[in-house]
């Protein structure tokens, strides 16, 4: 049986009326967005800031080991306070101003990685220069390693003694909705900074900056060798505007593929999946190329199949480990609907199905890879992703007629 899925975050102001609303619909927010935290971007650089809201009492923060989140249950994440974490923090990772970290930059001493998510302006409590208000949330890295692996462990092992542990396997898609969405955050900048801990340019160590948010290639180094002073050699990242490395997106298309005269729908499977486990195509968006474009590309590489018109219906932040999924619906041309697997090996297969199979596999057959189908499933039938894939909502969109304007028969 699948665990019960989580519901979907609220749109933005989905209550107020507008043209773009009657004209286009209700606005989907898919799994993993909707975040209730305000992130405040243009604080991050701001040590005064971040110092004060480290210490505030009512400030929450989400602890990873390995990027695996610690959890109360499947289902909820374990929020801390700063005293759990001081003693592999230290007393204030912020107490210096990012211009004399830099200046002072000494790459033999491990700091922690620490990102600042966000404000939630839903919980009073913290107040910054009069307009900044709500509950601070962090995210900390407390794998144990190098100067605090001691620390670590014996947090981690207090932590335990709790009854609390950190989740197993890689993805996690039972959050509520809130949650997940500060989850994602916190995943993706914690994963990004891991990925990146040399200069791209000149090879040498970066320094984390901007509360989580940016990498820098510090001038000098106090632990360098190469002069008396520390002084690193020359680094393109230094010279220009674009000094800086930041946060790594990377776009992927995810499509509908609905046929010719609007009645069937195009899914694949991979080899790996269960038997009847059917999806959307999916592919990367490649440089110089359209989202349009790509839409087309990948849906004729994988399956031979020759679209039309393309349109976005929604998006999907996914940290794992740092895509956006984009959403879109596209329809076969007259006379390109025949079906060829030999251009790309990626699928097992694709095939057409009609809006009955596509009904009752939305009705009875979704779940995720290691789960069983719901109640009321027939062996044989076809099965579909949860609704926390925007795959799901893309298949649900087109059943209920979005590309058409009324229900598929």
């Amino acid at each position: 049986m699948p665990l019960p899925q989580p519901d979907l975050p609220e749109p933005a102001h989905h209550t107020v009326d507008s043209m773009l609303s009657r004209k286009f619909g209700k606005e989907v927010a898919n799994y993993f967005s909707g975040s209730p935290l305000n992130r405040v971007s243009f604080l991050r650089p701001d040590h005064a800031f971040l110092s004060q809201a480290l210490n505030h009492p009512s400030t929450t923060f989400l602890l990873f080991n390995n990027l695996e989140p610690l959890i109360k249950s499947s289902s909820e994440l374990a929020e801390r306070t700063f005293a759990d974490v001081k003693p592999v923090l230290g007393e204030d990772p912020f107490h210096r101003s990012e211009e004399d970290q830099i200046a002072q930059y000494n790459s033999s001493l491990y700091q922690p990685q620490i990102i600042f998510l966000g404000l939630d302006e839903r919980k009073p409590g913290f107040v910054y220069k009069e307009h900044y208000k709500g509950q601070p949330w962090f995210a900390v890295d407390v794998t144990p390693k190098e100067s605090v692996k001691d620390e670590a462990e014996k947090l981690i092992a207090g932590l335990k003694g709790e009854g609390l542990d950190f989740s197993k396997g890689r993805m996690n898609t039972n959050f509520p909705a809130a949650e997940a969405a500060i989850y994602a955050e916190a995943r993706h900048l914690l994963d990004w900074n891991a990925r990146n801990p040399f200069c791209a340019s000149c090879g040498y160590k970066t320094l984390s900056i901007n509360a989580g948010f940016k990498r820098t290639c510090p001038p000098k180094d106090i632990a360098s060798a190469v002069t008396n002073a520390g002084e690193r050699p020359p680094c393109a990242t230094r010279t220009g505007i674009s000094n800086l490395c930041f946060p790594r997106t990377d776009p992927t298309v995810i499509m509908a593929v609905v046929s010719a005269d609007g009645q069937k729908i195009l899914l694949g499977r991979q080899k790996r999946w269960p038997p009847n486990w059917y999806s959307t195509l999916a592919g990367f968006l490649e440089p110089a190329e359209s989202v349009e474009e790509a839409v087309r590309r990948e849906v004729w590489e994988e399956s031979g199949i020759h679209l039309g018109r393309v349109v976005i219906h929604s998006t999907q932040p996914w940290p794992y480990p740092a895509n956006l999924m984009i959403g879109a619906i596209g329809q076969a041309i007259p006379g390109g609907e025949t079906v060829h697997l030999g251009h790309d090996a990626e699928l097992e297969d694709a095939k057409w199905f009609t809006a009955d199979e596509l009904r009752e596999a939305l009705r009875v057959g979704t779940s995720g890879l290691g789960e069983g189908p719901g109640p009321g499933y027939k062996e044989g039938g076809l099965r579909l992703p949860p609704k926390t894939a925007i795959a799901h909502q893309l298949m649900s969109a087109v059943a209920n007629g979005f590309a058409t304007g009324s229900p598929m028969i």
